[in-house]
């Protein structure tokens, strides 16, 4: 566990006074202290926490907080502490946010929740891109007086997964039994993701072994991670594989499931396999929902069959799924290589009536599609198209 030197803690309000990133004059001057912090009257903590949110400038905040804690009624609370570091980790001011932590394990006179270092870890990592300061924030938990939950653990596995950081998932894994925490699914399934990513496929699979011994039932999610992986890396059988474990283990696969193996077929150009998962999807109770259908979509499209594709498209649209740009796209410039020019209207009205306007090059495909259709070549098409569009 790496800590932070203890030197800072001895003096924390001498080190907040004169730290020369945040406090643009060293001497101090009153005017950088809000004016309620100057009265006699006693503050209620609500009415600290208004006083701290009313300053403008991220670089008082910590000659603010020394003022107040000189005060005979001090006592800051988790909302105080929590505004605080939020005020500083949005002006970037993350030194100043490592100052507060040091003053508040200096001083110990806040109980506060692992609601707060989630909050703390979440400035770090995702604001700063301090993942390794926020990886620590975890290991420092213990010492504050708080334990970390798991959702605090799953968040730290989390944010090292997606920022491709996977040699240290393995790391914060192993620290899981000294910081109290008891492994649940939603943890290994965050250990397949980053094995997956990282391209380490037998060993994401091998993690399927794992949830017996620590008392977790592995869940469609599980499953699914591991499928898109095998998918990606063009294993659809041995993803088949593992939709037919789940099946005899009861779990039942989610839409997700079958639209991950309905991407793989296609990457595969498997394309009738994939538009008959459709099918099945339904027989086994699953719903599709537009994912689903745009895939089916893409593999009529891949598949070069355009009158399908448009068949299709109508039975979508009438499920309230919406086709993406890139279908109508396609779907026009197959129709126009075919000469199918009788189905452009409906294409393009219904492009249009989804908010998608056609570009020009679009408008020339077409064009030189129906002259070609009609014979009417006088001039050539380019010039005819031109002055059709102008």
């Amino acid at each position: 566990m790496i800590l932070r030197s203890t030197k800072l803690l001895n003096h924390p309000i001498r080190q907040s006074l004169t730290h020369s990133t945040l406090i643009k004059n060293p001497s101090c001057s009153s005017s950088e202290i809000p004016k309620r912090l100057h009265h006699k009257d006693w503050l209620s903590p609500n009415e600290v926490v208004q006083v701290f949110t009313s300053l403008q400038d991220p670089n008082s905040v910590l000659t603010a907080l020394d003022h107040y804690s000189k005060r005979k009624d001090y006592k800051p609370n988790e909302a105080l502490y929590t505004l605080l570091i939020d005020k500083l980790a949005q002006a970037h001011l993350f030194e100043a946010v490592d100052d507060v932590m040091d003053r508040i394990k200096a001083e110990r006179n806040c109980r506060l929740s692992d609601d707060f270092f989630r909050g703390v870890m979440k400035a770090y990592g995702n604001v700063g891109g301090r993942i390794k300061k926020a990886i620590q924030t975890l290991y420092d938990m213990p010492s504050f007086g708080c334990w970390p939950t798991v959702k605090t653990f799953n968040f730290a596995l989390h944010l090292l997964v997606s920022t491709k950081m996977f040699d240290v998932v393995h790391e914060v894994y192993l620290v899981a039994p000294k910081l109290g925490i008891e492994i649940d699914a939603c943890c290994l399934n965050i250990i397949i993701k980053g094995l997956c990513e990282s391209g380490k496929w037998d060993n994401a699979l091998k993690v399927l072994d794992e949830f017996p011994k620590q008392k977790c039932e592995p869940n469609a999610l599980t499953f699914s991670t591991l499928m898109h992986g095998l998918c990606v890396n063009g294993k659809v059988d041995d993803a088949f594989g593992l939709l037919k474990r789940m099946e005899n283990e009861g779990i039942d696969p989610d839409t997700i499931t079958f639209n991950i193996l309905i991407a793989g077929l296609r990457k595969q150009r498997r394309y009738d396999e994939g538009i008959k998962l459709l099918e099945q999807m339904k027989l086994k109770g699953c719903a599709p929902n537009p994912a689903s259908y745009q895939e089916v979509l893409y593999c009529l499209l891949d598949a070069q069959r355009f009158a399908e594709a448009k068949q299709f498209m109508i039975r979508m649209i009438s499920k309230r799924a919406s086709p993406s740009f890139v279908s109508y796209k396609t779907l026009i410039q197959g129709l126009c290589k075919e000469n199918m020019v009788e189905d452009l209207d409906w294409v393009l009205r219904q492009m249009i009536r989804q908010g998608f306007i056609p570009k020009m090059g679009m408008w020339k495909q077409i064009i030189r599609s129906v002259f070609s259709k009609s014979n009417h070549c006088c001039v050539s098409y380019e010039e005819t198209i031109d002055d059709l569009i102008t």
